[in-house]
């Protein structure tokens, strides 16, 4: 899904109170699960790839749905390849959305996530649903109590560094759209590729 970042941010700091921003400044305290990365895999494989993706994009909606299971089962689960998740939201929806991912135990974070990719048209895409109870119907599915959620989506540390983290890749490698992948922090492509493409671009990152 191809984005303006300006139009994003604009967006994105209509939410962030001047309260919020300033705590940015202050790094998020590591022992804090919220903050921790979200990678499944053996730690000490050759290979990591890391993707950077929306919950609300279609595209990533796609290789979720068509590519990601044959890679789970046969790079991920077999320990050739250890797999990082990046939230890179393109709305504030999508944001949203990652905050109450990230909220939930660690454990649970690709399981929702791939929840969500796979219903859209349930609670990003639903024009006669609201939104925040579509997803707070399914965050309760996943055991988030709803008073855990509206806490979590109101959470200005927690959307902050999201916001600092997609920033900080956005500068260091330039994206324009999502899924991007970086094979081996060598190889970097930007499309919802298919199982062959995505071995292709392991060999080359080697």
């Amino acid at each position: 899904m191809s984005f303006s970042r300006r139009s994003f941010l604009v967006t994105a700091g209509a939410v962030l109170t001047a309260q919020a921003v300033q705590r940015s400044a202050t790094a998020a305290p590591t022992a804090d699960a919220r903050f921790t990365p979200r990678e499944v895999g053996s730690p000490t494989a050759k290979i990591v790839v890391e993707e950077w993706f929306s919950l609300t994009c279609v595209h990533c909606a796609h290789f979720a749905e068509n590519t990601y299971p044959q890679v789970k089962k046969d790079l991920i689960d077999t320990g050739k390849i250890r797999y990082v998740f990046h939230d890179f939201p393109t709305d504030q929806l999508a944001t949203v959305a990652a905050m109450v991912a990230r909220t939930l135990p660690i454990d649970r974070y690709e399981a929702f996530c791939s929840s969500l990719l796979a219903s859209q048209d349930r609670w990003a895409f639903n024009r006669e649903g609201n939104p925040h109870d579509e997803l707070k119907n399914m965050a309760a599915f996943a055991g988030m109590p709803g008073d855990v959620f509206e806490k979590a989506i109101a959470d200005q540390q927690l959307m902050q560094f999201i916001l600092n983290e997609q920033n900080q890749a956005q500068t260091q490698y330039g994206f324009d759209s999502t899924p991007t992948f970086r094979f081996n922090d060598k190889v970097q492509v930007s499309s919802a590729i298919s199982y062959d493409e995505f071995v292709k671009n392991l060999a080359k990152a080697a």
